[in-house]
């Protein structure tokens, strides 16, 4: 059973597992509660019913996003695009990972604590700074809101396709070509 002071993180990490595990239908109190080992009046108390724990665990969820972010983003990489495709490919893992948290981080942005406010917008940035290099003399704003909005449908398409994969698309470099063409070779 988890201390009084780390109680509300083995909540939240509970509610991380139980989406991964059952998706967000799955996520109620009392299946929390028990995760966590504790009361089912338990995450009531923390967090002041479940909308409030929807936010937590949303926030957590966007640092965990955050994370595997910044470690595409350290990754050695030949080129900005390459640095870009890299930094995609592990929204769309993360995406792919994690279903059930993904999609609640999404569904509770729709009207964010401060928290989990300043968490999706620090995500983004770290997108944002992956594009900048590839604008050229495009306005930056569109062609992220590009990427972004493909990236993002990747995401969303590789979840739903999980059960029934009656469409395959094609790598998400194929769609960053119309965008971004491929950096020329360097001479020999």
């Amino acid at each position: 059973m988890p201390t009084r002071g780390a109680l509300p993180q083995a909540l939240v990490q509970a509610g991380v597992t139980l989406l991964d595990e059952e998706g967000v239908e799955g996520l109620t109190l009392r299946r929390v509660a028990s995760r966590a080992g504790v009361s089912h009046a338990a995450p009531a108390h923390y967090f002041e019913g479940l909308p409030g724990l929807r936010q937590a665990i949303a926030t957590r969820g966007f640092q965990i996003f955050q994370s595997a972010l910044r470690d595409a983003m350290a990754a050695p990489a030949a080129s900005p695009r390459a640095r870009l495709l890299a930094v995609v490919n592990a929204y769309s893992d993360f995406a792919a990972r994690h279903y059930g948290l993904f999609s609640l981080m999404f569904q509770e942005i729709e009207n964010p604590s401060a928290a989990l406010r300043e968490a999706a917008l620090e995500s983004y940035g770290l997108f944002s700074e992956c594009v900048a290099p590839l604008a050229g003399d495009r306005d930056p704003l569109v062609l992220e809101s590009a990427i972004w909005a493909m990236a993002h449908g990747y995401g969303i398409l590789g979840m739903s396709g999980r059960a029934d994969r009656t469409h395959v698309a094609p790598p998400f470099e194929a769609l960053l070509d119309l965008l971004i063409p491929c950096e020329p070779a360097a001479p020999a």
